[in-house]
């Protein structure tokens, strides 16, 4: 398995209307998707070591375009707007969920989707909703559990992930339980994706 230590990590583009403003690049990509103020800017500066890459808010909803980093030159990581923030227009919405989809069917090199699930509420309607289309476009997603730290019992939300992988057939069977704040399961996420350009 090749090495990547995630130290070179260069914006290369984003988009904000239509997935057709993103380069076509011959690099495979991979995904970080999940409900607003689930932790995914934080987490994806934990994975790339720095403080900056992500803009990084309490308020929900900051990520309002697909943003594309290249990692070590070798594969992109492409970060998805958020999803299920009630204070956006409907017209916002509908934007970005059809940039999402647009992208989820279009980009053949998309390796794995890693949908981001916050520790201290688990799978939520629109978590699931997500988890179908990726279903319907046989698209593989890993569950990564985020705010850890913020739970007594970890395990116990993982468990309860588990019995949800079996009703999923785009579901990978491995769940990776992170944190941001301690940088715990930092080094299994940057593994799984590195598995998952393989």
């Amino acid at each position: 398995m090749k090495r990547y230590d995630f130290s070179e990590c260069r914006f290369i583009a984003a988009a904000s209307e239509h997935v057709s403003q993103l380069p076509n690049m011959a690099y495979p990509e991979v995904a970080l998707v999940g409900r607003s103020n689930v932790g995914k800017s934080s987490l994806l500066n934990a994975l790339v070591n720095s403080k900056k890459m992500a803009r990084t808010s309490k308020k929900p909803g900051c990520t309002q375009q697909i943003n594309v980093f290249s990692i070590d030159n070798r594969f992109l990581l492409v970060d998805l707007p958020g999803y299920g923030y009630a204070a956006v227009s409907q017209l916002t919405r509908r934007v970005w969920d059809n940039l999402v989809l647009s992208y989820l069917q279009d980009r053949s090199q998309l390796r794995r989707v890693f949908l981001l699930i916050d520790a201290r509420h688990g799978p939520m309607k629109n978590d699931v909703e997500l988890m179908k289309i990726l279903d319907s476009y046989a698209i593989v997603f890993q569950m990564v559990l985020t705010k850890a730290d913020k739970i007594k019992n970890p395990a116990q939300a993982v468990e309860q992930l588990k019995q949800i992988i079996p009703e999923h057939p785009a579901a990978f069977p491995e769940i990776i339980v992170t944190s941001s704040m301690n940088n715990a399961g930092i080094s299994t996420l940057r593994t799984a994706i590195v598995e998952s350009i393989q």
